[in-house]
């Protein structure tokens, strides 16, 4: 893993973090698990969410934990799985809400690449897993990577929307200090707490947290593919 795997403005932003012994330290790690283990997502995939929403462009951070564990499933994206992939459940109670919430048609896949285009950073805590092993990879650096990612955001003038779902997003509320900023929070949509999210119309919280910035409101819709 190589900070050149970041696109140009990422690199430009974070640079301060690459020469950090953390960062280092994180780098050894990966090289390490991936020549012994299997690790998602594939290396080329690990900063997809920078590669897809550029710093200036990021309208909404929606900010997941993990990767998801199983083959094929993560691709850098939080929550989001390719075409052909079948949507874990957390994706599938998601695109339920986004139906209620919204009346978008449910997609025939669980690619979230469309909202990262239209300004969603879609960003995990934790960028990296082991195969069949949820968390196998906090705690070695990718969270003080990823914290100085949401600073950096609160840094900017131009206002963002932070959606933190669920206790573990919501720890990060602390790092967002700007008072142009708003954060939307809401239940997480994993079956555990499901009940709670299920009903929360979490995108209209955002979109009207949008309006409140000045920004226009976003379309939710996914097409099918």
């Amino acid at each position: 893993m190589s900070p050149d795997q970041l696109p140009a403005d990422w690199q430009a932003i974070l640079a301060d973090e690459f020469d950090k012994p953390y960062f280092k330290e994180l780098q050894a790690f990966l090289a390490k698990e991936r020549e012994e283990h299997t690790v998602y997502p594939p290396e080329e995939d690990v900063f997809n969410a920078f590669n897809a929403t550029p710093y200036k462009k990021v309208k909404v951070l929606l900010l997941g934990q993990d990767p998801y564990h199983g083959p094929g499933q993560a691709h850098g994206m939080c929550f989001s799985v390719r075409p052909g992939v079948r949507p874990p459940p957390s994706l599938v109670n998601m695109l339920k809400e986004l139906h209620g919430d919204q009346g978008c048609k449910i997609p025939n896949h669980g690619n979230l690449e469309e909202w990262a285009l239209r300004g969603v950073m879609l960003l995990n805590a934790v960028l990296t897993v082991r195969r069949g092993e949820a968390n196998s990879h906090k705690n070695h650096g990718w969270e003080q990577f990823t914290d100085a990612v949401i600073k950096a955001l609160d840094a900017r003038e131009k206002p963002v929307v932070f959606v933190l779902w669920g206790a573990y997003a919501q720890k990060k509320a602390k790092l967002i200090k700007g008072e142009q900023h708003r954060i939307v929070k809401a239940a997480h949509p994993s079956p555990l707490s499901m009940a709670k999210f299920m009903g929360s119309k979490p995108y209209s919280a955002i979109n009207t947290a949008l309006e409140d910035v000045g920004e226009m409101p976003l379309d939710w819709c996914i097409p099918d593919r």
